[in-house]
C-alpha cells in the first residue's frame, strides 16, 4: 500500500527541509525582483555593480531551487551542496546581525541552521540513501 511507505519514502525531515529550501528560493526571486525595480528605478546607477547583483541574486534563486527539487526527488548528490548553500544563509545572517537589520539576519541564521539540520539527520539520511 502507498499510504504506509508515504513515510518511509518521503520523511518529515525531508519534505521540511525541501520546503524550506523553496522559501529561501521564493525570497531570493522576491529581492530579485526588487532589485530590478531599484535597478530601473535610480537616478544614480553603477550600472556594472547594479547588474552584476542582480543576476547572482537570480542564479542564487535558480540554484536554490534546483537543490530543493533535487532533494523532492532523492537525490543522494544535491545534500552536500544544499549543506554549503545553507552554510552561506548562516553567513549572511551572521553578517546581518552585525550590520542590520538584525532581524532579518536573525531568519536567515535560524532558517539556514534549520535546513542543515532538517537535511542530515537520520531520516532524511536514509530516504537520500547516504548511510
Amino acid at each position: 500500500m502507498a499510504g504506509e511507505n508515504a513515510v518511509v519514502d518521503n520523511p518529515r525531515t525531508l519534505v521540511s527541509a525541501v520546503w524550506l529550501l523553496y522559501l529561501e528560493c521564493a525570497g531570493l526571486a522576491g529581492l530579485t525582483a526588487y532589485l530590478v525595480y531599484r535597478d530601473v528605478t535610480a537616478e544614480k546607477l553603477e550600472v556594472g555593480v547594479a547588474v552584476s547583483l542582480t543576476v547572482m541574486t537570480a542564479l542564487a534563486a535558480v540554484v536554490i531551487f534546483f537543490l530543493g527539487r533535487s532533494l523532492a526527488r532523492r537525490q543522494r548528490g544535491a545534500r552536500g551542496p544544499s549543506i554549503v548553500v545553507q552554510l552561506f544563509v548562516i553567513a549572511a545572517g551572521g553578517f546581518l546581525v552585525q550590520v542590520g537589520p538584525v532581524w532579518v539576519g536573525i531568519i536567515l541564521m535560524i532558517t539556514g541552521a534549520l535546513t542543515g539540520v532538517l537535511t542530515v539527520v537520520p531520516p532524511s539520511t536514509r530516504a537520500l540513501g547516504v548511510d
